[in-house]
């Protein structure tokens, strides 16, 4: 299958509004809205057979997303936070917190679709998902990136795959190299079962209890379809009209406005939240993840 970077990533058209000479970081991008789209970049994720199957086989039941959808959620987020403002010494504990919980993800003998948490080709990936994840919010709250600002963006966010096991030289050299890998990559993504039926219960809520679901069903639901490329929903056999992507776009251009008036303490609180818990768990010698 031949896709093109269109095919594979959603569309931003407004131009940036954020006006800086210095360099962006993905930092930039800790913003609480980035995270508007995390049930989509999971799902994206698992379109990859090997991480799809890896989730759904996996055996470790502690950080299981349907069984423990808050610890899973706090966990993730953790480490998004660890790996942009952590520390080496951090970055090392919580790798190897993470490592203990891999080392029991592995296909078994005879498995139609090999895997193992250890492979850094898969965990390439993974990170090129997080990074399209930070890279999409934020030029849906700021608009598109000029050429400049992008690779500055794009460079800062090697940490990603650096804090699992891909060397540096893994994550490609440029901006433009990554969407060479980007498209490569996607054109090799399926949906089949189980992992289809996991990533419908992803996108319908089904880990979360009835009341919740009721009231935030149908706004996560938008968003979560609204954050995924045309490709992915294909894959899904989502619709999704040109008018939800206006008002899909309508709304990330008044969040991206309300947002001039938060402080950015407030707006990127959650993340230094997330980085004072990991510190006292260091300190008091508790369980990271």
């Amino acid at each position: 299958m031949v896709l093109t970077v269109e095919q594979t990533r959603i569309p931003v058209t407004g131009v940036h509004r954020r006006y800086t000479k210095r360099p962006l970081a993905v930092t930039d991008a800790l913003d609480f809205w980035s995270f508007a789209g995390a049930a989509a970049n999971v799902a994206m994720q698992m379109m990859n057979p090997g991480v799809g199957h890896g989730v759904v086989e996996s055996k470790v039941d502690s950080g299981a997303l349907m069984k423990r959808p808050w610890k899973r959620a706090r966990t993730t987020t953790q480490y998004l936070a660890v790996a942009i403002l952590g520390n080496e010494k951090e970055i090392d504990a919580f790798r190897e917190a993470v490592n203990v919980a891999h080392r029991q993800v592995h296909s078994a003998p005879g498995a139609a679709v090999k895997y193992n948490a250890f492979d850094r080709n898969l965990q390439l990936w993974v990170a090129a998902c997080l990074f399209i994840g930070f890279e999409d919010s934020y030029q849906l709250l700021h608009g598109r990136l000029s050429d400049e600002h992008a690779e500055s963006f794009y460079q800062s966010a090697a940490v990603l795959a650096t804090s699992l096991q891909v060397p540096r030289d893994m994550w490609p050299a440029t901006r433009g190299d990554f969407d060479d890998y980007w498209v490569r990559a996607c054109a090799e993504t399926r949906l089949d079962e189980p992992v289809a039926a996991y990533v419908d219960d992803l996108l319908h809520l089904r880990m979360i209890n009835l009341p919740m679901r009721l009231v935030f069903g149908s706004l996560l639901r938008f968003l979560t379809i609204g954050f995924l490329a045309p490709h992915f929903r294909e894959q899904m056999g989502v619709n999704w009209t040109a008018a939800e992507q206006r008002r899909f776009e309508n709304l990330f251009v008044f969040v991206g406005f309300v947002n001039r008036f938060i402080p950015r303490f407030l707006r990127f609180g959650g993340s230094y939240s997330l980085m004072m818990d990991l510190r006292h768990r260091i300190s008091a010698g508790k369980p990271i993840i």
